[in-house]
Formats: structure tokens, sequence, C-alpha cells
């Protein structure tokens, strides 16, 4: 089984996917900025480890990350303040790439979300821009990096449960996703190497994950 690191351990896709990981016996280790969170990560089967990605170093970020197989990039400004949107989705996802680089660990997955690549087309005027930016920016540096690295873009998000069920691929407009469903896409890419390389953009959908992208 293998040592995991989520980023952004608390959030809400970050804890469905500690659960599914940790259910077959991975090692899940969540970085959260809040203590008090760290009863949630336990109770979804994880390893609270307290890391504030705004002012952690690459070194700082390598330390944590050495002897891990793979790190998983679920955190996120939230939106509303441009200047963090950029400090996190932006520069601590960069760090944290150079970090697993540093530390060797090869395996990275990128939960971004699904737009038109690489030009996102997203106008300056646009609350979303910065958020936009950030991400095409960050996901423009994983391609570009050695690491072996996949790229999940959900569509808009869903709290209803999740059918394990997705749809893909070329000609598919952007709908939306159950975050079950993200968090299970996730645990599927991560025990299945051979999906490195790829950008996966997604809604829910008829077919089973394993069927997709098998």
């Amino acid at each position: 089984m293998a040592k995991i690191t989520i980023i952004g351990g608390h959030g809400k896709v970050a804890l469905r996917l500690a659960r599914l990981l940790s259910a077959v016996g991975h090692e899940v280790h969540s970085w959260v900025r809040n203590p008090d969170h760290g009863a949630d990560v336990a109770a979804a089967g994880g390893t609270a480890v307290v890391a504030d990605l705004e002012t952690m170093s690459v070194e700082q970020m390598a330390e944590l990350l050495r002897g891990k197989d793979a790190v998983v990039w679920s955190a996120g400004a939230g939106g509303g303040d441009p200047k963090r949107t950029y400090a996190v989705d932006r520069d601590a996802a960069i760090r944290s790439m150079s970090a697993a680089e540093q530390a060797g660990v090869r395996r990275y997955v990128m939960v971004s979300y699904f737009y038109d690549r690489p030009d996102h087309g997203v106008p300056e005027d646009s609350s979303f821009y910065p958020y936009a930016e950030a991400k095409a920016a960050a996901d423009g540096r994983l391609q570009a990096s050695g690491l072996d690295w996949t790229i999940l873009g959900p569509s808009a998000l869903r709290d209803e449960p999740g059918g394990s069920r997705i749809e893909t691929g070329a000609g598919v407009a952007k709908s939306s996703v159950s975050r079950d469903d993200v968090a299970a896409v996730a645990a599927y890419v991560l025990d299945h190497p051979e999906t490195a390389g790829r950008v996966i953009d997604f809604n829910g959908g008829d077919a089973p994950i394993a069927e997709v992208l098998g």
C-alpha cells in the first residue's frame, strides 16, 4: 500500500478521498492549516499534518513529503481575494511541485477544474479571472515538470451522492459532477499509474470510472 499526501486535506473532496484511500489500506497524510480540523481528518482515516501553504518554503514542503509515494493537490484559496488566490492556487501549488521533485515523490495528482486548455478564456474583468489564471499557471508548470502527473478537471461540483460514473473525452461539454465522484476518480488514478500524463476533464455520467479511464 502507498503513503499518500493530500494537500488541502480538510476540503470536501479531500476528506472523501481520504476515506476511499484509507479504506483500501493506503496511508493518508492530510495537510491542514487549522489544527482543529485534525479530528475530521482522523474520522476520514487520515493523519493530519499542520501546514500553512502560504508561508511554507519548498524545502519545508519537501521535508514533509520525503518518504511518500504520491501527492494530491486538493487545496484552494476559495476565491474572493485575488492576492490570496494567486498565493495559494498558483504559487503554493507550484512550490509543492518543486518540493515533490526535491523529495523524490514522482506521482502527483492535481485537482483542477474543467476548462478549455491551455487558454482558459476568462475575461480579465471577471471575478473568476484570478482563479482561472492561477490554475492555468499551476497546471502548465505541472505538465512541464518531470513528475508522473495527472490533472483532473471536474466540472461544477455537487454535494449529492455519486455513483462512480462519469463522462469524459473530446466533445464533452462541461456540466456538473458529484464531489463523491471526483474523489473516486482521484482514487482510481492513484491506483493506476498508467493514467500519468493525462488531463482528464469530466462530468458525472453513465459509465463506470474504470470503464471510462481504463
